[in-house]
């Protein structure tokens, strides 16, 4: 019995047993991860702790970047601007994307195939193809401009449409949304129809339904979609270089500028930090409610 119990992690047959498949599936994804992830991460958070004098890093341990990121109003207050921006475009994108999922899920029984592919498919082009397009939309000369002056309702072009928050929001809203409707899709799709049927049978009206049985069940599919939106547009640059005004720049915008223009890579690898900080506490908000696998709860 003892024998017959070993023999498949023997492997005597000469065939590989079941871990060492798994290890040399994993060990491709693994060394690519810690060569080209992992290693240059941990290179920059380095970074942190130096310092830069005439545009020459200086290998020293110090806290001083820390220090500049505290004491400075300006990247708390752009912080909190870029939280609370990726916090609105997640809203956004829930309120879009639900109706979405719940109609490609439960109500279409023909082309869904069809329907998923033209999700995806603003994934095909170029995220800087889709914030230019919103620039062309947007701007002065641009398709809203034009149409709301042909239709009378302005007499001049409106210049409040572009360089600012509200066409960030916008942007953004656009540009990730498939990112929050395929998640959503994948839980729904599970859902039982007989826990619908149930609810209807026990008297529950729609609202009912959806607030104690869809969208209960259809949580870890939202926050699973709400920290993909929500990291993306924290670390996004583009959009507020393209969209934003001048007074509207986002954490990232900063640090793509210390990694560029101003040369100040330690203070850029110390405001990343922050980012790893709020992407971190969602990771654990995340998986609380199972949307990263088995739940802790």
């Amino acid at each position: 019995m003892a024998s017959t119990a070993a023999e498949p992690k023997t492997g005597g047959n000469g065939q590989p047993t079941g871990m060492a498949r798994g290890i040399a599936l994993l060990a491709p994804p693994v060394v690519w991860m810690l060569i080209f992830y992992l290693i240059p991460l941990a290179i920059l958070l380095v970074y942190a702790f130096w310092s830069v004098d005439y545009l020459t890093v200086v290998r020293e341990f110090t806290l001083e970047n820390f220090k500049t990121i505290v004491t400075n109003e300006l990247y708390p207050r752009v912080l909190l601007r870029t939280i609370a921006l990726a916090a609105i475009v997640t809203l956004i994108d829930i309120a879009l994307a639900f109706p979405i999922a719940y109609f490609l899920a439960r109500k279409v029984t023909k082309h869904r195939e069809l329907l998923l592919m033209l999700v995806i498919f603003p994934l095909w082009s170029s995220y800087l193809v889709r914030a230019f397009a919103w620039r062309t939309i947007l701007g002065t000369n641009g398709i809203l401009n034009t149409f709301l002056q042909w239709a009378h309702i302005t007499d001049q072009p409106l210049t409040v449409l572009l360089f600012s928050k509200e066409a960030m929001v916008l942007t953004f809203s656009q540009v990730w949304l498939p990112f929050m409707i395929l998640p959503v899709y994948t839980v729904l799709d599970q859902l039982p129809k007989s826990l619908l049927e149930a609810g209807a049978d026990l008297g529950g009206n729609g609202w009912q339904t959806f607030r104690r049985i869809v969208f209960p069940l259809a949580l870890p599919g939202v926050v699973a979609g709400s920290l993909a939106v929500f990291s993306l547009t924290m670390g996004d640059y583009i959009t507020p270089t393209l969209i934003g005004g001048p007074g509207d720049q986002l954490i990232g915008k900063i640090i793509a500028d210390n990694f560029g223009t101003a040369n100040n890579w330690p203070l850029g690898a110390a405001l990343v930090f922050p980012l790893l900080i709020v992407i971190f506490t969602m990771l654990v908000v995340a998986n609380r409610f199972g949307a990263l696998g088995r739940s802790s709860v």
